[in-house]
């Protein structure tokens, strides 16, 4: 008995899969998914939204914040320096809208100076120990800015020097020395020197002095503190500065004073000869005694 052996047909009938082009495979995909890609959509455009909301409150709120500083800046420096009490109340009107900014709009870019600016009008108000703390809470909540943080720095020492505690001015002063991004190291060195000056201490204010000199040399205090250096430490001074030139001796004798020599005597006049008598007088007899 013989068995035939089935031999596959070498061509499979194709499926619907490979009927349809790549974009109508793109269409179907889509259709089923079309719930999940609505929603991804959504989403996209509620983050959307929302980034483009809070950008839009910063903004706003920024621009109202420099507003307040701005009306506030004009009233700090439109003081008039002829009315006292006119300037006082300029001050307040300032230091009040300064406090605005700073409850209202902490966060701002204006936030950090404004509350420098509310610093600086609370102290020139008489407002020390307000100022004072002023500048400590912008350490607390700005720390991370170079640019302001020596400033203030310098502007909490001259605080304390007001209220008479140098020890506390000092300190403020070095904490300026040790920021590296401050601007101002050559303005506290000269600070620093000063007040070893008012304590009689020259010794520290000539070794601050010297640093002002060494560090910034283009400094506009340089000269002021190379002045100073001469006036505390003459020994110093005598060696950098050279002694003048002694004026050189002669060792040739100076000439003799001309000899003046005493007029000569007029020569004595010649005596004139005896007159001889005349021939006639001589040859004239003498005459007779006229007899009485």
């Amino acid at each position: 008995m013989t068995y035939r052996i089935r031999v596959p047909s070498k061509s499979d009938p194709l499926d619907e899969a490979h009927l349809v082009s790549g974009m109508e495979r793109f269409l179907l995909t889509l259709q089923e998914q079309r719930r999940a890609l609505l929603v991804g959509v959504g989403v996209l455009f509620t983050a959307g939204a929302v980034v483009a909301g809070v950008l839009w409150y910063d903004y706003q709120t920024t621009e109202k914040a420099r507003e307040l500083d701005r009306e506030a800046t004009l009233h700090y420096l439109n003081r008039p320096a002829d009315d006292p009490k006119k300037a006082q109340e300029q001050l307040n009107q300032a230091i009040t809208l300064y406090k605005q900014v700073i409850d209202q709009y902490p966060r701002t870019p204006v936030g950090p100076l404004a509350l420098f600016h509310l610093g600086n009008a609370q102290v020139l108000a008489n407002q020390v120990d307000a100022g004072i703390e002023t500048y400590k809470r912008f350490l607390l909540l700005y720390g991370n800015n170079p640019a302001l943080l020596g400033l203030v720095q310098q502007r909490l020492g001259y605080a304390f020097l007001m209220k008479g505690d140098r020890d506390q001015a000092a300190k403020a002063f070095t904490a300026v020395l040790e920021l590296s991004g401050a601007l101002n190291k050559d303005n506290v060195l000269f600070e620093l020197a000063k007040l070893e000056e008012s304590q009689s201490r020259p010794e520290g204010a000539v070794a601050h002095y010297q640093n002002l000199m060494k560090d910034y040399p283009n400094s506009p205090f340089a000269s002021e503190a190379a002045v100073r250096v001469k006036v505390l430490d003459p020994k110093k001074a005598a060696e950098t500065t050279p002694a003048p030139a002694a004026p050189e001796t002669s060792t040739v004798a100076p000439p003799a004073p001309p000899q003046t020599t005493p007029p000569a005597k007029p020569a004595a006049k010649a005596k004139e000869p005896a007159k001889s008598p005349s021939p006639a007088k001589a040859a004239a007899p003498p005459a007779k005694k006229k007899q009485e």
